[in-house]
This record gives structure tokens, sequence and C-alpha cells, in this order.
């Protein structure tokens, strides 16, 4: 695969925009489609359709936020599985149902094309610092093959194992990050209810090991009221919801996670674009009697 390989992205917002930085830092050039036709810092040349798209790009990779983004981008006449060519090497970063990813990947058989999903491990931050944790399903050479397109905007690729593997690891993995950040937010919400001192909470939750980085991150953002989208409420609640379909499907019990849905559920009625962080808004609200 040559450094000099045209990289499409169907989706240009927050993470695929930075990712896509990344990948021009690595000698790759870049063409770009979304629905509005705006995305990324204004530099990316972008396309009509994602057919166009996929007639000029060497690979093709997808961020969108849902199976219905995903479905609208590549089925259909304009869609960009209709101008791929025979070959083509198809990266969807999308966090979807597994079932989508496995029926993708076996839609790509028919066609003659590698189709991978692979979502990632990360948010804003992550992306723009070439830190993602790249979670893909495939065959062993069909990771390979798009191995130098995951050095470029992560520093790890886990082959989760065939095709729809990825998609379920990324849920595994939100799952645990949605439902600890309800836990710890419903710690703050016990500490307030009780009197403890807002600052001195949020202080002392920081510097203590039992939390996670990521979720001090969401702490400082809490204490501060900032809750700037890193990880809008309303893609993190739609994985949550992704998850216990599934989980029901396999039979899995899934209690804690569950009921963590509902209070994202509830924040993202509220503020459905900000960060899913403000949870803690939310459960603030329930014990100060504020709007």
């Amino acid at each position: 695969m040559s450094t000099a390989s045209l990289i499409g992205f169907i989706g240009f917002g927050a993470m695929a925009s930075r990712m896509g930085a990344n990948l021009a830092r690595a000698g790759y050039r870049l063409v770009a489609y979304t629905p509005s036709g705006k995305g990324g810092d204004g530099s990316t040349r972008f396309v009509p359709t994602p057919r166009a798209l996929a007639q000029e790009a060497d690979i093709v990779i997808v961020c969108v936020p849902d199976d219905e983004a995903l479905e609208a981008s590549l089925q259909g006449a304009e869609g960009a599985l209709a101008g791929m060519k025979p070959g083509g090497l198809l990266i969807n970063t999308s966090t979807v149902a597994p079932e989508t990813s496995v029926a993708l990947a076996e839609q790509g058989k028919t066609l003659g094309l590698t189709v991978i999903d692979a979502p990632v491990a990360g948010s804003t931050p992550e992306a723009e610092s070439g830190n993602l944790v790249v979670l893909a399903g495939g065959t062993a050479a069909e990771i390979s093959r798009a191995q130098p397109v995951f050095d470029a905007i992560g520093r790890l690729t886990i082959h989760a194992g065939p095709a729809g593997s990825g998609s379920k690891l990324k849920l595994v993995i939100n799952g645990i990050m949605g439902a600890t950040l309800a836990v710890v937010a419903e710690g703050v919400t016990y500490g307030l209810a009780s009197g403890l001192e807002r600052d001195m909470l949020y202080d002392a939750l920081d510097a203590v090991p039992v939390i996670s980085p990521h979720h001090k991150r969401k702490l400082k953002a809490a204490k501060a009221g900032d809750f700037s989208p890193q990880f809008p409420t309303r893609l993190m609640q739609k994985d949550m919801r992704l998850l216990l379909t599934d989980g029901a499907r396999q039979m899995a019990p899934l209690p804690a996670m569950a009921a963590a849905t509902q209070g994202l559920s509830l924040t993202r009625r509220r503020y459905p674009n900000a960060d899913y962080s403000a949870l803690f808004a939310v459960m603030e609200a329930t014990v100060a009697n504020t709007p």
C-alpha cells in the first residue's frame, strides 16, 4: 500500500477530521464527503456523493454516527458501494450494531471488496494526537492490509476476531465507560446531598486512584460546568442502546449497564449535543433543586 494512496472519508466531523490530519501527515492524500459538504478544517476537498468519492479513492473510511447514516452513505445508486472497484478496501470506523458489520462484510465479499469493522477507542484528544486504539474485525490478512492506515491514526491495533468483532468490542468498552461514569455521578450526587462541599468533593475524586484517567477528565469538566462535546451524549446513549439490544440477543445479563442507560437517556433528552459527562449536571440537579 503506497503512502501516496488517496483516502476517501465518508463523514468528516470531529473524529474523522483529526484522523485525516494524521493520515495526511503520514503522506496520504484526502478527499471527503458529508451530506452538508462541510467539515474538517476547510483544507480538504469535498465531493458531491459517496459514489463519486468511492470512484476516486483507493481506500474508503466511513465515520458516521449510526446504522442509519451508514446505510444512507453506502447503499443505493449513489452510495459508496456502487462506486468501489473490486479489490477495494473499506474501513468502517463507525460504532454500529455487530449484525450490521457482519452483513456489510458479507456484502463486501460478494462485491470483491475487503471490509473491516474498525471502531476506535478514544475521544477527540486521542484522535488529534494519533493515540487511538483501533478495534478491528476481519481476517488476519485483511487487518494486515489496513495496518498502515491504523498505524497512522492509532497507537495500538487490537485484532478482535472475525467480522463484527470490532463492533462487539467497542460496545463492551463503551458500556463500561458509560456505566462507570454513571456510578461516579451517583457518588457525587450522594456526596452533595449529604452536605459535602462541592469543590472539595470533585477535587478528592480527582486525587484518588479508583477513578480512571478518562473519568477524571470528565470530573474536571463537570466541576467547571464545561460540557463541550468530546463524545456527545446522543452517541453514547446510542451505543448503550446497541449494547443492550445485542446483549438481549446473546442472553447476556447487563443490569448495571441497563440502569446507566436510563440516566444517559435522560441526559440525551436534555443535552443531546453536549458531552456525555453532562450526566453530572442532570444528577446534580436532582439534589440541588436547580433546572
